[in-house]
C-alpha cells in the first residue's frame, strides 16, 4: 500500500471517528435540551395551577383565578394541614389617620389599578394568579434560579466593607430605621416606570423588613413596585413581594413563585401591572403598604391600599422574624451591571434626584413602624445610605400632612456618575 493510500485510509478512519464523536455529541446536546424542555414544563405545570376562570390583560399578561386553597403556598410540606386565616385577628391601630391628611389639591393623588380589571375580576373563594409562561423561565439563569433575587442583594447601611454592595451590582437611595423590635412597617409610595438600560436590570421602590445579622441566615420579607424585564418579559411596573429566610441563598422568592405566601384576597394579583403611573410635572399615582406581624397567630401580614388585606406569610417560615424584625428599611434598589464598563443609565424612582420634589422626584410618604403594642408610630432615629450619592441620593423630611417622608432616586449615569 503506497504512501497515497495509507494518507486516504487515515482520513477517511479519522473522518468516521470524527462524525462518531460529533454524533455522541450531538445525542447529548439534544438530551440535555430535551432534559431541560422537561424541566420548565414540570417546573410550569407546577406553578400555574388550574384555574376556575381566565382573564387576558390589556397588557398581555393571563391572570388565572385559582381556588384559594390550590394556590402554590400548598405545596409546602408544612402547609398540608394548614387552616387559611381568612382575616388577621389583629390591625395596627395608629395616631396617623389617613382620612384626616389634608393633602393640598395639587398634591391631591390618584386612585390605583391593576391593567387586568379592565377586563373582569376573580370569583369569590379565588385569588387571581399571574400565569408563568414558558419564556419567562427561559429567560432566567436557571429553572432553580427563577423568581429568585441575586445574593448580597440587600442594603448594609453600616456595613464594614462598603465595597460589598456595590461589588454586588445592586445600589440602593434608602431610609431605614434599627436597634429597636418592630413588629411591622407601612409606608405610601408613588409609582413610576423608571427606564431600564438592559434587559437583566431591575429598578424597584419597597420595604424591608429585616431579622437577624446580614449574614447567611438573614430573614426579609419585601413588598412594593418594580420594573424588571427580565422577569416579567417587559418594562411595565408592577406590584411585588419578596421573603427569605437565608440572604436568598435557597428559600424564598418573588410574588407566588413558590410555596409560602398565602393570598387571601381575590381582587389584587401578586406581579400584575398597576395602572396608571406617575408623570413627571403631571398627576401623581401612588400605593399604600402596610404590613404588619399578627401578635396572636404570629404571621406577618401584608394589606395593600386601604381595602385589601392580601395575605400573609406563615410564622414558621422565618427564624428571627418569627419573633420581631431589628430593622426596617424604605426605599429603592436597582441593578447596576455596568454595561460597556459605566455606571448603568437605569433609573432610580422617577429618575430624577430628590432635590427636584413634588411631581418630579420619587417619594416615600406617612413612613411609620409597628410597635409592641401594635400600634403605628413615627419612626424614631432613622438614617439614609446610598452608595453613590452622584447616581442615586435620597433627603428626608417631617411635616403635618406627610409625617416622616423621604424623596430619592436618580438617573443613574450623568456626568457626576461615570
Amino acid at each position: 500500500m503506497g504512501s497515497d493510500e495509507h494518507f486516504r485510509s487515515a482520513r477517511v478512519l479519522a473522518l468516521v471517528l470524527c462524525l462518531s464523536s460529533l454524533v455522541s455529541l450531538t445525542c447529548a446536546a439534544r438530551l440535555s435540551v430535551s432534559q431541560h424542555k422537561l424541566e420548565v414544563q414540570k417546573h410550569l405545570n407546577l406553578l400555574n395551577k388550574p384555574a376556575v376562570k381566565s382573564i387576558k390583560s390589556p397588557d398581555g399578561d393571563i391572570i388565572d383565578c385559582v381556588y384559594i386553597s390550590h394556590q402554590p403556598a400548598f405545596d409546602h410540606p408544612f402547609l398540608k394541614d394548614h387552616k387559611i386565616q381568612l382575616r388577621p385577628s389583629y390591625h395596627p391601630e395608629g395616631f396617623f389617620d389617613e382620612n384626616k391628611v389634608s393633602e393640598k389639591p395639587k398634591e391631591r393623588t390618584n386612585p390605583i389599578t391593576q391593567l387586568w380589571h379592565q377586563n373582569g375580576k376573580c370569583p369569590e373563594d379565588t385569588i387571581p394568579v399571574r400565569r408563568t409562561k414558558k419564556d419567562d423561565i427561559l429567560r432566567a439563569s436557571s429553572v432553580k434560579r427563577y423568581g429568585k433575587k441575586g445574593h448580597r442583594a440587600i442594603p448594609q447601611p453600616r456595613s464594614p466593607d462598603p465595597d460589598l454592595t456595590t461589588q454586588s451590582g445592586h445600589q440602593h437611595a434608602i431610609a431605614y430605621v434599627e436597634g429597636d423590635k418592630y413588629y411591622g412597617a407601612k409606608a405610601t409610595i408613588n409609582v413610576w416606570e423608571p427606564k431600564i438600560q438592559q434587559s437583566n436590570e431591575f429598578s424597584l421602590s419597597q420595604l424591608w423588613i429585616l431579622g437577624g445579622s446580614f449574614g447567611e441566615d438573614l430573614n426579609s420579607i419585601e413588598a412594593g413596585w418594580q420594573v424588571s424585564p427580565d422577569l416579567y418579559g417587559d418594562n411595565n411596573t408592577r406590584l411585588f413581594t419578596y421573603w427569605t429566610s437565608d440572604a436568598y441563598q435557597a428559600t424564598g422568592c418573588y410574588n407566588l413563585l413558590c410555596s409560602g405566601f398565602i393570598q387571601i384576597n381575590s381582587e389584587i394579583a401578586m406581579g400584575a401591572s398597576i395602572s396608571p403611573v406617575s408623570g413627571y410635572r403631571n398627576s401623581q399615582y401612588d400605593i399604600s403598604i402596610l404590613i404588619w406581624k399578627d401578635p396572636k397567630e404570629g404571621h406577618w401580614w401584608m394589606q395593600f391600599g386601604n381595602d385589601y388585606v392580601l395575605g400573609y406569610w406563615p410564622a414558621f417560615l422565618f427564624s428571627y422574624l418569627a419573633d420581631s424584625a431589628s430593622m426596617i428599611e424604605w426605599g429603592g434598589e436597582v441593578v447596576n451591571s455596568e454595561p460597556d464598563g459605566a455606571h448603568t443609565s437605569t433609573q432610580m424612582g422617577s429618575g430624577h434626584f430628590p432635590g427636584e420634589g413634588f411631581s418630579k422626584s420619587s417619594y416615600f410618604r406617612n413612613i411609620q413602624v409597628v410597635d409592641s403594642s401594635n400600634n403605628l408610630k413615627a419612626p424614631k432615629g432613622i438614617g439614609t445610605f446610598t452608595e453613590q450619592s452622584n447616581c442615586y441620593d435620597v433627603q428626608t423630611g417631617n411635616n403635618g400632612d406627610w409625617g416622616h417622608y423621604f424623596y430619592y432616586g436618580g438617573p443613574g449615569r450623568n456626568p457626576n456618575c461615570p
